[in-house]
């Protein structure tokens, strides 16, 4: 589980650590850096309280999937994050 940060989304707003990039294709070779691409799965670390009339579904822990361009990077105390709405969240995993 990630670590627990002392940021407190506003709103319907999420960190998410994001999990390690993939080191080898399912058939067994390695992607060199330059290939790598961004991944799209991460662990929710804080969730906001949400919008007024619209609480957030998401809890620190979840494992969730999002778009390839969803959010914005962040470092809190040296470690990277993405910070994003839960509507460009797609799924818990």
């Amino acid at each position: 589980m990630a670590k627990k940060v002392n940021v407190t989304p506003l709103h319907d707003r999420v960190i998410v650590k994001a999990a390690a990039a993939e080191e080898k294709t399912a058939g067994g070779i390695i992607i060199p850096d330059t290939a790598k691409e961004k991944p799209q799965r991460g662990t929710v670390v804080a969730a906001g309280p949400g919008k007024k009339d619209e609480p957030v579904t998401v809890k620190a822990g979840d494992t969730v999937l999002y778009g390839k361009y969803a959010g914005t990077e962040i470092q809190i105390e040296g470690v990277d994050y993405l910070i994003m709405r839960e509507s460009d969240i797609l799924a818990i995993v």
